[in-house]
Formats: structure tokens, C-alpha cells, sequence
């Protein structure tokens, strides 16, 4: 059977990390593409270079031309300009919305067939813009970002609990900004409610409560947090494993559930917006949009979230895109 073909648009920190994991795990043949001469071509042969001690055999082609993205199956597109400390995900809205309107013309030309996963922030509205350009269905065109910001609400669970993160199950939907919704009542480890274990830690439900506030802070600004560490640019390894989960799960077919930035055609109350649910994704990319019940607080905190999502495509479709 032939390899897939997955085409990577931007060879920046996370693409050259997309690039190894994809040959790591030979998910199929990778074309890295940046608008920066030498940069793809410089990773994919630093990549490639280690397939023998790495034992994978898939081809790795870094390109400056959008025309070597020609009959790519899945197309992960990090482009943008990353996050500086002190700067939110919505100041990067005018300047990556110039640069996804490339991007999605180049990507509708060259790989008109193809699943595309966006990272690229804003991530919101950067999928909205995507989709609005290339008119791909609906179900082909996904946000990454309830993957990432699940597993790092499920992380601060873990080492607040002391136990394996493999075992926590937490979700986290809504925008990919501050008003992201960590749905707190669902969570839990290996079906052992959080809140029950926190308030069995500590004997006492208030300090439980605050706790768990904490971790529900953290998980919103983790982003920032580092951001302001890293100083000179924004999270890569945790967003590219997060897309890594996405692609397998349509690569493979494996019907996951995963919180993914999906439009809404009235799930959650929700219509006509690009938003974080959960979906079972396989390949036809989104299948399914998981619903399940929120009660009157997290329902609030969705709606708070998704009008946070609306003003931001209202402020893109102002400036023109």
C-alpha cells in the first residue's frame, strides 16, 4: 500500500517537529514547505540523515514551491508568526490572516483533496479563514488545540494527584484563548472523579475547590506561561504531539475522541462557528461531533467562550479577510 503523503506548511519550531515525529513513527512521506530558502531543506536532511540510526525509511522533502504539495492526503499548517511574551493570541490576527490566505489559496491549487489540520494562532479564526477560502467541507478542515490544552489540564492533574497523567481523562473546550472552558465534573482518573480525590487529599471540599481553581487557571494561561519562559518564541513539542494524535486518528481510521476545533451546526447551541468540542475524528476527518450535557455554569462559560470566537471572526471579516 502507498505511503500517505503529508504535506507540513511551515518549517518553523513546530513543523520541524511535526517532520520527525511523522518519520518516527512512519506515518508516511513528509514535504516540509517554508517561504525561508534552505530552512525545510536544511531540517528534512537533518531528519532524514538520522533514519538509519532511527530505523525509518520514509522520504522527508524540504520546498520553497507549493507546487510539491500536488496530491498530499493530510496538510498540518503551523504558519504564522509564534507569540511573544506579552502579546495575546488575538494581536496575531492581522498579520498571520495575510499569511493563511496564502496558504489556503496555495493549499485549495495544489491538494484540493486533502484533510487539513491548523495550528497556526489565532487558531479560531485561522481555521474559519481557511475554510472560508478554500470552501473545503467542513468535516476536512480542523483545529488543533483541544488536544493541547486537555493534555495540559490532565497534566496539572496528575502531578497535583500524584499519579500517572496515562490515567487522567480531562477535556477542555470552547476557544483556543482565556476563555477556554477545562470542564471540571467530567474529569477524572480511570473514572474516579477528580473533585473526590481532591477533596479526599485535602478533607476539605473548600481547599479542594481552590485547588482545582488553580489548576483550571493554569491550564488557561499555559500558553503564556510558556511563552514567558521560553522568551523568544511559544510552545512547539506539546502542539505538534497534540496534531501527531489528530493525524493518526485520520491516517488510521481509529474513530478517537478527541477535543478538536470543529464547526457547530447547533451542537452546544452553536451555529456556523469553528469552536472546541469533542469529535470523533477518522478519516473523513470530523465524523462526529460528540455532545453531552453541561450543566447551567459550564454551559455559560461554552457560551462566554464561543462569543469570544465570534468577536474574533468579526474582527478579521473588519479587516478585510
Amino acid at each position: 500500500m502507498a505511503r500517505k503523503k503529508i504535506a507540513l506548511i511551515g518549517g518553523g519550531q513546530i513543523g520541524g517537529v511535526l517532520a520527525q515525529l511523522i518519520a518516527l513513527r512512519q506515518l508516511g512521506d513528509v514535504v516540509l514547505f517554508d517561504i525561508v530558502e534552505g530552512l525545510p531543506q536544511g531540517k528534512s536532511l537533518d531528519i532524514v540523515e538520522a533514519s538509519r540510526v532511527d530505523g525509518f525509511d520514509v522520504n522527508v522533502k524540504g520546498t520553497n514551491d507549493y507546487k510539491d504539495l500536488e496530491g498530499s492526503d493530510l496538510v498540518i499548517i503551523t504558519a504564522g508568526l509564534p507569540r511573544k511574551p506579552g502579546m495575546s493570541r488575538d494581536d496575531l490576527l492581522t498579520v498571520n490572516a495575510k499569511i493563511m490566505k496564502s496558504v489556503a489559496e496555495n493549499v485549495k491549487q495544489f491538494a484540493p483533496n486533502s484533510t487539513v489540520i491548523v495550528i497556526s494562532n489565532p487558531l479560531d479564526a485561522m481555521v474559519t479563514l481557511f475554510q472560508k477560502i478554500t470552501g473545503f467541507p467542513h468535516n476536512r478542515v480542523i483545529g488543533q488545540a483541544g488536544v493541547l490544552d486537555s493534555s495540559r489540564f490532565s497534566t496539572f492533574i496528575a502531578w497535583e494527584l500524584g499519579v500517572s497523567v496515562k490515567d487522567v481523562n480531562a477535556m477542555v473546550l470552547g476557544g483556543h484563548g482565556d476563555t477556554m472552558v477545562p470542564i471540571v465534573r467530567y474529569a477524572n482518573v480511570n473514572g474516579i472523579p477528580v473533585m473526590e480525590l481532591l477533596e479526599r487529599k485535602y478533607k476539605d471540599s473548600v481547599k479542594a475547590k481552590e485547588v482545582m481553581a488553580a489548576m483550571v487557571k493554569r491550564t488557561k494561561m499555559a500558553g503564556g506561561e510558556v511563552v514567558e519562559l521560553l522568551k523568544t518564541g511559544s510552545a512547539f513539542y506539546s502542539p505538534a504531539s497534540s496534531a501527531i494524535a489528530m493525524a493518526e486518528a485520520i491516517i488510521f481510521d481509529e474513530k478517537r475522541v478527541l477535543p478538536t476545533c470543529a464547526y457547530l451546526q447547533g451542537e452546544f447551541g452553536v451555529s456556523g462557528y469553528y469552536v472546541g468540542v469533542p469529535t470523533v475524528l477518522g478519516a473523513n476527518g470530523v465524523e462526529t461531533v460528540v455532545e453531552f450535557s453541561l450543566d447551567t455554569e459550564e454551559q455559560a462559560a461554552l457560551d462566554k467562550s464561543v462569543a469570544s470566537v465570534k468577536e474574533l471572526v468579526e474582527a478579521m471579516t473588519r479587516l478585510g479577510f
